[in-house]
């Protein structure tokens, strides 16, 4: 075919839009208040706003107002909240399609991270030959593609950065919390620490999850009850961590089998003690009646244990 006979949205398709972003905007629209669709989001509130400016760069447009009031739309946004709706229900409607034409043995299991779930996987696909067993790995803030029904089982530690409710979760194990410093900092040759030990320094963690997420890696409170002190900002991405710790900007606290911690050699991870662990679990919607989620829950129950 050629180039003239193309319509024209092939020959010029515009913006590509990322539907986390138009789903993110349509939540602010609906309460036009930031504060209050960050919490229906399970968001931070900063992390909202720069999504939100995000898809206003993307379109060129100016979406929505600040007000003392809350915030407003604009005339262009006003004109894009009823397709942005449109499109996410389209959206929503284009995944049910799939997923009901799909052959009946199929599962999707989703990991997060440096999470390893291949053993679970191999034990899946011996016990079903026929099955179609695909894996896909989701950075930290991309749990909702389970609820959202991208994923039917999903591996990634806790604090749930989503909603419990409608999820079956199956602890696998516990994993404990060590601390990540420069290798230059005082406590970088400490064969374990406390709290008391880094009482008065500031924990970086990522941004964007809830507030349930965000305290339990910034051991905030201090198990003495006492605030955390505040760190000199949130970071977007682990890596970005990574970074801000090397930097001796703050320190952090990670999973303490986080392989990605051990790939460079200007930081240093120290066990703690007297903090609860995190969890490594399996978790699937509970309404799910394919007999592949229930077989790989097995399967992760018996194979993805924690290396000594």
């Amino acid at each position: 075919m050629s180039d003239e006979v193309l319509p024209s949205i092939v020959r010029n398709p515009g913006p590509d839009l990322d539907l986390r972003l138009v789903r993110y905007f349509a939540v602010v629209a609906e309460h036009l208040n930031f504060a209050r669709a960050a919490a229906a989001l399970h968001v931070a509130q900063p992390s909202l706003s720069r999504q939100i400016q995000r898809l206003e760069d993307a379109l060129g447009v100016r979406l929505l107002e600040r007000t003392t009031q809350g915030s407003r739309l604009t005339a262009a946004g006003a004109a894009f909240l009823p397709q942005a709706q449109t499109l996410l229900h389209t959206a929503h409607r284009a995944v049910l399609s799939a997923r009901a034409a799909a052959p009946p043995r199929t599962v999707t299991i989703g990991y997060v991270e440096d999470l390893v779930i291949t053993p679970a996987v191999r034990d899946l696909r011996r016990r079903h030959p026929d099955a179609h067993v695909r894996t896909l790995h989701l950075d930290w803030d991309e749990a909702r593609a389970l609820p959202e029904g991208r994923v039917d089982a999903l591996v990634l530690r806790t604090p749930l950065p989503i909603p419990g409710d409608g999820l079956d979760v199956t602890v696998l194990y516990d994993e404990p919390r060590a601390l990540l410093v420069p290798a230059f900092h005082r406590l970088a040759r400490k064969k374990s620490v406390t709290p008391d030990d880094f009482t008065d320094e500031p924990l970086v963690a990522c941004a964007g999850m809830a507030a349930l997420w965000t305290g339990f890696w910034r051991l905030d409170p201090r198990p003495d009850g006492s605030p955390a002190p505040l760190g000199p900002m949130l970071v977007d991405t682990f890596e970005d961590k990574l970074e801000v710790v090397a930097d001796g900007r703050a320190i952090a606290l990670v999973p303490a089998d986080d392989r990605r911690c051990t790939l460079r050699d200007d930081l240093a991870t120290v066990p703690v003690e007297g903090v609860e662990p995190c969890q490594v679990v399996v978790a699937t919607r509970l309404a799910d009646t394919n007999p592949l989620v229930a077989h790989f829950r097995e399967s992760a129950h018996d194979l993805l244990v924690r290396e000594a």
